[in-house]
């Protein structure tokens, strides 16, 4: 894990535990006014790609550092349905105090690990890396694009300072064409590569005039899409995206881009389906 990426979740989990307990449990305090010994299990109930167990655990010691998470799988590994994928011993008030921010970021992070490896399985033996996009939870994007990893995806731009992407609005609102906006782009950040959206193929031969690096094949039909990517042949790497889902990725994968991007990874996956079980110890 990185620095930035311990950073990350540090912030997160300080944001979401303030959140839910800036005023305290009063439930838990209302029922049990001394210590009770319990062991908590989160359980997952479908197949599925973990990640967030370095999160989950960031919660329980953020609570109650006197916790202690006695059984854990691991981030990104892949578990069955009725698994336990983390065990936690101690306080049954620390542990009713994190379970609901615990479960939000394991339900989170781990449905986009598991969507990312779908698609994933969906190509593999082609050239195509899934990727993800900037369309991400606000204040979430480190770990999200994480998750993404961990499902074995790759991750596109982290910020609007990470690379160049030329879209249709930057095209139409400083009236440049693709390829003179790809050399001014060039002259000011001769150190990162161009990428340029495109969505006819007079547009892919603009770039291409402007020796982009990337292009962008957004949103166009799987015959357009074969047309433009027999147009740029070696001289630019190729992306697509806009409409992919798991149904169409393995044939849009055959025409042999080199990166689809998804944002429905971030944007539209489904909370994995776990859920907390806190028993006495006695």
């Amino acid at each position: 894990m990185t620095p930035a990426l311990s950073r990350a979740i540090h912030a997160a989990v300080k944001l979401a535990l303030a959140e839910d307990l800036r005023h305290g449990d009063v439930t838990t305090s209302a029922l049990f006014p001394r210590p009770v010994r319990a062991r908590g299990t989160i359980l997952a109930h479908q197949p599925l790609t973990i990640a967030g167990i370095a999160v989950a655990a960031q919660v329980f010691w953020a609570v109650d550092s006197s916790l202690r998470i006695i059984g854990a799988v691991r981030d990104g590994d892949t578990v069955r349905r009725n698994q336990p994928v983390i065990i936690v011993r101690g306080d049954a008030r620390s542990l009713l105090k994190a379970e609901r921010v615990a479960l939000n970021f394991l339900q989170r992070l781990s449905g986009i690990a598991t969507l990312t490896a779908r698609f994933c399985d969906a190509v593999r033996g082609s050239r195509a890396n899934i990727m993800d996009t900037r369309k991400t939870t606000p204040g979430l994007r480190a770990l999200e694009k994480w998750a993404v990893s961990l499902g074995g995806g790759h991750n596109h731009r982290y910020s609007l300072g990470s690379g160049v992407l030329i879209k249709d609005n930057h095209l139409a609102l400083s009236g440049h064409d693709a390829a003179a906006a790809c050399q001014r782009a060039r002259k000011r950040n001769p150190q990162l590569q161009i990428e340029v959206e495109a969505k006819t193929l007079r547009e892919v031969q603009s770039a291409l005039s402007g020796n982009a690096d990337i292009i962008l094949l957004d949103n166009m039909t799987v015959p357009t899409m074969h047309r433009a990517i027999k147009l740029i042949g070696k001289r630019a790497r190729v992306e697509v995206s806009g409409g992919i889902t798991l149904a169409n990725v393995r044939k849009i994968a055959a025409l042999r881009p080199h990166r689809i991007s998804i944002g429905a990874l971030t944007h539209s996956a489904p909370a994995a389906n776990l859920s907390m079980d806190i028993a006495l110890i006695r």
